[in-house]
This record gives C-alpha cells, sequence and structure tokens, in this order.
C-alpha cells in the first residue's frame, strides 16, 4: 500500500496569520499520527511563513512515524536536518519567495550540487528524495547522484485530469516505470486529492508514498482532520474503487 504523508504547513499557515499557538501544529502531527497517517511532511522556508524551524525541532521527538522535512539545500537548511536527522529530505529546487512549489530539478545542471548534499545526508542515515517532473533524461540522471527516491510533481496531472485524465496519467507512467526499472523509489505530491488520488496510485502501484497537505487540511475543514485522513487512506487502500 502507497503511504500516506500528510504536510501540515498549512495548520501553520492559520496559526502564524494571528499569533499564539492556536492551532496548535504540534498537536496537529500528533493527531495525523494517531488517526492513521504514515508520515508527516514539513517545509520550512526561510522566511517562516508557515513551519517554522523551532516547529521542526519540536516536532520530532513527539512523532513515530515517519518525518519528511522538504525544502530547498542551503546550508541552514542543511544544518537543520542535520540537526533533527529525520527518516527522510525531499530536496526542492524552490528559489526563497516562492509561494509554492511548482517545478522539478534540472537534475543534470545541478548534479554535483546535489550529489555533494545527498551523500551528506546518506553519511547520517537519511534517505533522500528529489523533486522531478516526468522528464526521462531527469530521472536517469536522478540515479547518477544516488538519490533514493524521485518524488513526482504531479500539479500537471492534477490539472489535466478532470479534462482527460487517461492522458494526465501518461507520462507520469512512463516516468515512473522508467524509474523503477532503475531501482528508484518513487514518491509523488502536489496537489493530490480525493478525487484524483485512486486514479494515479492505480496507475503507477508502486508508488511508495505520497505527500499531500493544501488539499487534506482543506478538506478536514469540512470532514474533521480525522474523517479526511481515514477517506485518504482508503483511496490508497483500495485504489481500484
Amino acid at each position: 500500500m502507497t503511504k500516506l504523508s500528510v504536510n501540515i504547513n498549512k495548520i501553520a499557515t492559520i496559526r502564524n496569520a494571528r499569533g499564539g499557538n492556536v492551532p496548535d501544529v504540534l498537536m496537529a502531527a500528533i493527531n495525523c499520527e494517531i488517526f492513521g497517517a504514515q508520515g508527516i511532511t514539513v517545509h520550512p522556508r526561510p522566511d517562516e511563513r508557515h513551519i517554522r524551524y523551532s516547529d521542526v525541532r519540536e516536532i520530532r521527538p513527539l512523532i513515530a512515524t515517519e518525518f519528511n522535512i522538504e525544502g530547498y539545500p542551503d546550508k541552514k537548511f542543511i544544518d537543520l536536518v542535520l540537526e533533527v536527522l529525520p527518516h527522510q529530505v525531499t530536496l526542492v529546487p524552490d528559489p526563497p519567495d516562492a509561494l509554492t512549489s511548482n517545478a522539478g530539478w534540472q537534475v543534470e545542471k545541478n548534479a554535483s550540487f546535489l550529489k555533494e548534499t545527498i551523500s551528506e545526508f546518506r553519511r547520517n542515515g537519511i534517505r533522500t528524495s528529489i523533486f522531478v517532473d516526468t522528464d526521462l533524461k531527469n530521472i536517469e540522471e536522478a540515479k547518477k547522484i544516488e538519490t533514493d527516491r524521485i518524488e513526482l510533481y504531479t500539479e500537471p496531472y492534477a490539472k489535466y485530469y478532470y479534462m482527460e485524465r487517461e492522458k494526465a496519467i501518461a507520462d507520469f507512467k512512463r516516468a515512473a516505470q522508467l524509474a523503477h526499472s532503475i531501482g528508484l523509489g518513487i514518491n509523488a505530491g502536489h496537489d493530490l486529492n480525493l478525487d484524483n488520488l485512486a486514479f494515479f496510485v492505480r496507475h503507477i502501484p508502486y508508488t511508495a508514498e505520497v505527500s499531500i497537505g493544501h488539499a487534506l487540511i482543506s478538506d478536514s475543514l469540512y470532514l474533521g482532520l480525522e474523517k479526511t485522513i481515514k477517506r485518504y487512506l482508503q483511496k490508497l487502500k483500495h485504489p481500484e474503487l
């Protein structure tokens, strides 16, 4: 079964809008785990507009499930990862002022930098994933830099899913098949939701993990966090339904 990692950035966004500690980001991480999520994802940005670096440090000892930290690997981020020692780090090519992740790495162009960073994390027992699109050359290059996994950037799939879903999934199937054949693990994330998740996993059954934040936290406003997580898990457990 594909694992569900819940990105809790949006909960921190709501907290930061008013100051104080409501909603409680740490309790949200604990509750996601209690409600069945197999992972917690955070993406601290330099301006700390949602998840703060202090949140990352405080969450780590509170959860037993997989902890995944996303971010651009500048020195501050690398130092945080090496201090906290999450189970997985996902490297994204976002500039500091990016609203959200909107592209994958150009791997060959950044190969030396990425390989050095990945090697450092590997020496510390941290699994590494890099954010990529469906370009097959990028995936071949990802293998060369010795990342453990790739995370497929799924916004294009989500965007075209409602128009022609077979066409929307086609490039992702090809990319995933190549990655799987050369021994790369496959994660996926960005704009996956209750409508399009099962179809994605059904066509790419060896997806190891999906990271979902915006849609899941938005759904929880209507359904409640526990019920929402259970619905996402049901989609992953029975994608054929």
